[in-house]
């Protein structure tokens, strides 16, 4: 009978731990939510579901900070895209192909919506100023 070596039962160890893993994440993970609500502007989001935005836009206080959000009619591709005031500087905001939407402040974590994604922008600012969003005029030369 011939031995194993200890080369063979590591890479069957690592492949075996692999295949396990590959499995839990795959079987974990979910699409995020897609945005919509009753009295949304029709406008469709990436993932072609109504944009959770009143026709009026959306104007709130949470945390003490004032939120406002609007649809821009010119977005990417003609789609139109929210525009988010956070006391009055704007919050840069990004949507996934997916449907979810992420931020500058927390460009790492999706949400569900526009609104979902302003109210942990506030959280994560923890009352700090947010800093304006703008492209330079002209980009230097390389």
């Amino acid at each position: 009978m011939k031995k194993i070596t200890r080369r063979q039962a590591l890479g069957i160890g690592t492949g075996a731990s692999i295949a396990l893993g590959l499995s839990a994440c795959s079987s974990s993970s979910a699409p995020a939510p897609a945005a919509g609500a009753s009295g949304a502007s029709g406008s469709p989001a990436a993932s072609g579901a109504p944009l959770s935005i009143p026709k009026g836009g959306i104007d709130e206080v949470y945390e003490g900070r004032r939120i406002q959000i609007t649809l821009d009619a010119a977005g990417h591709h003609g789609m139109p895209v929210p525009n988010i005031k956070i006391d009055g500087k704007e919050l840069h905001l990004m949507g996934n192909a997916d449907g979810s939407w992420v931020t500058v402040v927390n460009h790492y974590e999706s949400f569900p919506d526009p609104v979902a994604a302003a109210r942990a922008a506030i959280r994560d600012l923890q009352g700090a100023e947010l800093a304006p969003f703008t492209l330079p005029k002209e980009a230097p030369q390389l």
